[in-house]
C-alpha cells in the first residue's frame, strides 16, 4: 500500500497544504511548531478515522475555522483509491472511500493500515492498563472485524451494567434478574475478546522478541505476559464471585476491561527496572512487532509513521533502525525531524533513497 499524495484544509495549524509522497522514505524537516507531526497525524486519520494525538475531532479544526478536510490518494496493490475525511462543527464526521460515504466508520478499519511511532508511546510502559489494552485492541481490530464489533458492544453493555449498579446503590435496592440480563451479554462478548487476545499475544511475542533482539543485539531476555481474570475460571463464575464487591462499589470489578499486559526485562518489570535505553528499545520492538504482524496478516506493507524518532534515540539504535529500513523491512515511511543535515547524514550513510520535504 502506498500514499501517493495528501491534501489538507484547516487541519490543526494548516490553512491548506498538499504534498506528493515518494514510494520509499519521506522526511518532513523544519523547526519545532511548524506542523510536521500534524502531517503524520493526517495520514493516521485516513487509516483510523481519528487522530493519534487528540480523540476530539472538533479540536483538530484550525483555530477560528468551522471545518477541516483531509484527502489522500493511495495505491492498494495496483488499484487507485481516494480517501476523504471531513469534520464540520455541529455535524457528523464524513468519511468516504472513492466518493462513497461510509455508513459506519468501523467498516473502514483495517483497510488502509498505518503504524505510528511517537514519543507518546512511552505511555505503553509508564501508563495504566487501559493504554496497553488499547494497543492490544488496535492491532487485533485490524484483521478481525468480529473482534471490533464485540469490543464495541462489550463497552456499551459494560457502561449499562455499571449504570444499573449505580442505580441500585442510589435507590438502595437490588434485583438479580435485571443484572443477569447484562451478565449474559458480557459473558458472550467477553469470552470471544479473551480468546482472541490470548491467541494474539501467543503469536505476537516471538515476533516482538525477534525485533527486540535485533535492536538490542540479543543482550537481554524480554517477555510480554497477558494478564486476565478469565485465565482463572469462566467469566460466568467470575461474575458470581464478584457479585458482592460489585454491589458495594457500584462498579463491574471483573472482566476483560481489567486485562493488562506485563512487560518484563530479565524477568523484572521494564517500568521499574529498565533503563531509558532499554525502555526505548522495548517500545521500538513493540511498534516494529506491530508493523511485522500487520504486514503478515494483511498481506501488504502498512505505512510507517516515525515522529521525531532521531531526536529520541542514541546513535546505536538509529543505526539499527536504518539497517531495518535499508533491508527493505518496511515499505513507505514518513519521518519528521528538526535537523535536515542530520537526516541527510543518517540516510545517506545507509545508502537509502529518500524524499526530503521542508516545512515552514
Amino acid at each position: 500500500m502506498k500514499l501517493k499524495n495528501l491534501n489538507i484544509i484547516n487541519f490543526k495549524n494548516y490553512d491548506s497544504y498538499e504534498f506528493v509522497a515518494g514510494d520509499g522514505i519521506n522526511c518532513f524537516v523544519g523547526n519545532n511548531g511548524v506542523g510536521k507531526t500534524n502531517l503524520l497525524d493526517a495520514i493516521y486519520y485516513l487509516s483510523y478515522c481519528k487522530s493519534f494525538f487528540n480523540s476530539a475531532d472538533i479540536q483538530n479544526i484550525k483555530y477560528e475555522e468551522e471545518f477541516f478536510v483531509i484527502e489522500g490518494n493511495y495505491l492498494l496493490g495496483k488499484v487507485p483509491e481516494k480517501l476523504y475525511c471531513g469534520v464540520k462543527k455541529g455535524q457528523k464526521k464524513k468519511f468516504k472511500r472513492n466518493s462513497k460515504e461510509y455508513e459506519r466508520l468501523v467498516d473502514h478499519i483495517g483497510l488502509f493500515v498505518s503504524v505510528m511511532v511517537s514519543p507518546r508511546d512511552s505511555e505503553l510502559i509508564l501508563g495504566g492498563s487501559d493504554v496497553r489494552r488499547k494497543f492490544l485492541d488496535g492491532i487485533i481490530a485490524q484483521f478481525d472485524k468480529k473482534y471490533l464489533e464485540c469490543l464495541l458492544k462489550y463497552n456499551k453493555v459494560l457502561k449499562q451494567r455499571n449504570a444499573l449498579l449505580k442505580y441500585f446503590q442510589k435507590e438502595r435496592k437490588w434485583n438479580d434478574e435485571d443484572l443477569l440480563a447484562w451478565d449474559s451479554s458480557l459473558v458472550d462478548l467477553g469470552e470471544y475478546i479473551f480468546k482472541m487476545r490470548l491467541e494474539f499475544v501467543e503469536e505476537f511475542v516471538p515476533i516482538f522478541n525477534e525485533r527486540y533482539g535485533f535492536i538490542s543485539g540479543d543482550k537481554e531476555n524480554v517477555n510480554i505476559e497477558y494478564v486476565s481474570q478469565l485465565k482463572d475460571s469462566s467469566y460466568e463464575s467470575q461474575l458470581l464471585n464478584y457479585r458482592e464487591k460489585d454491589r458495594i462499589s457500584a462498579y463491574s470489578n471483573c472482566g476483560v476491561h481489567k486485562d493488562d499486559l506485563i512487560f518484563t526485562l530479565n524477568k523484572y518489570p521494564v517500568k521499574k527496572f529498565g533503563s531509558q535505553g532499554q525502555q526505548k528499545s522495548f517500545l521500538l520492538a513493540l511498534k516494529f512487532g506491530q508493523f511485522s504482524f500487520l504486514k503478515k496478516s494483511k498481506g501488504y506493507f502498512p505505512v510507517l509513521l516515525l515522529d521525531d524518532i532521531f531526536d529520541k534515540l542514541d546513535h546505536e539504535r538509529i543505526s539499527k533502525l536504518m539497517d531495518l529500513v535499508s533491508r527493505n523491512e518496511f515499505g513507505q515511511v514518513f519521518i519528521t525531524d528538526t535537523n535536515e543535515s542530520r537526516v541527510r547524514s543518517i540516510l545517506e550513510s545507509h545508502s537509502v533513497d529518500f524524499n526530503l520535504i521542508t516545512i515552514g
